[in-house]
């Protein structure tokens, strides 16, 4: 008997975090495992197409010459809240629906970007090393003075669901906020920056939250980081592509900043070696939502745009069509 049940083209194994999250796509598709095939091509001319569905991450894209091959390819089901690793553009063209995991870890990210701020401005990446070198015992070496957290001026790029979790952080910190975005938003009370540059000038901490794609490349540049100036502080837990990496280095090593704190990079998992040797930058390797429950939902999600779609045509979290 043939199986009717569409097929499910998945580009990476799912993670063991749900036991039952393989036994859930398997009952509503012919899952299709991209990633055991030995010969990858064979597998796209026998199934590519006849796929349906197709499960993305961040590290395993969907750009659109892969869509290209899946003619009968009506949705998309991406791990991640970010979706510059899907061609959205080209994908609506062809009425393909585009799903992410947004919401679930807006505050794990956010915790992590505020860990990032207290790392970087109390130095604590130094002092541990400082520690674990033995040169606490030394009586000649000394540790160069942090900068206070507490009462310094925010400035948020980017005030979407992580941006205003941040910004909604600062308030235990008794800071001033202000925030830039493509437009203001009606229900903060936060003072809104038309101006990118004029954010950067008046912020100590400048902290990057905002989408990755074509529309934000290098968006932080060296005017903004000059902007921000010898005393300020850049944190960024976007994505890489939205800092001039290059400029930001230049920046850090010529003192025009202060320092960094990075969960992400330009040419991920690649992190330029001067970066590793300058002692005022604070480096993570992309873990923003890398914890326990927030991998769990997010998983759980995906799971449920692909269960959505089966069952009913349509995803739960689709990527808005206008960008």
């Amino acid at each position: 008997m043939t199986d009717s049940k569409p097929i499910l083209l998945q580009l990476f194994a799912l993670p063991s975090l749900l036991p039952d999250g393989q036994e859930r796509l398997d009952r509503c598709y012919r899952t299709v495992p991209l990633w055991k095939a030995e010969d990858p091509n064979d597998v796209m001319l026998e199934y590519g197409p006849e796929v349906e569905v197709l499960l993305a991450s961040a590290f395993h894209p969907a750009r659109a010459a892969l869509i290209d091959q899946l003619p009968a390819l009506k949705a998309i089901c991406s791990l991640g809240v970010g979706y510059d690793n899907i061609d959205v553009e080209h994908a609506h063209a062809r009425g393909i629906q585009v799903s992410n995991t947004p919401d679930v870890l807006n505050d794990c990210v956010a915790d992590l970007t505020w860990g990032l701020i207290l790392a970087t401005m109390r130095q604590m990446g130094r002092a541990e090393r400082f520690v674990r070198e033995g040169n606490w015992e030394n009586q000649l070496a000394s540790l160069p003075l942090g900068r206070r957290v507490t009462g310094k001026r925010l400035g948020i790029v980017g005030l979407g669901r992580v941006g205003l979790a941040v910004a909604q952080r600062a308030a235990g910190f008794s800071m001033d906020v202000r925030y830039h975005n493509r437009k203001p938003r009606t229900d903060v009370a936060w003072k809104y920056e038309s101006e990118l540059h004029s954010l950067a000038q008046w912020a100590d901490i400048l902290v990057i939250a905002t989408v990755g794609g074509q529309s934000t490349y290098h968006l932080i540049d060296a005017k903004v980081l000059e902007a921000l100036g010898p005393e300020g502080v850049l944190i960024n837990v976007s994505r890489g592509t939205v800092v001039d990496e290059k400029a930001m280095v230049a920046a850090l090593e010529q003192g025009a900043i202060a320092g960094a704190g990075l969960d992400v990079f330009e040419s991920e998992p690649h992190v330029p070696d001067v970066l590793k040797q300058l002692d005022n930058v604070v480096l993570l390797p992309h873990v923003a939502s890398a914890t326990l429950e927030t991998r769990q939902a997010m998983v759980n999600l995906m799971i449920e745009n692909a269960e959505a779609y089966a069952r009913h045509g349509k995803v739960l979290t689709p990527v808005p069509v206008s960008l």
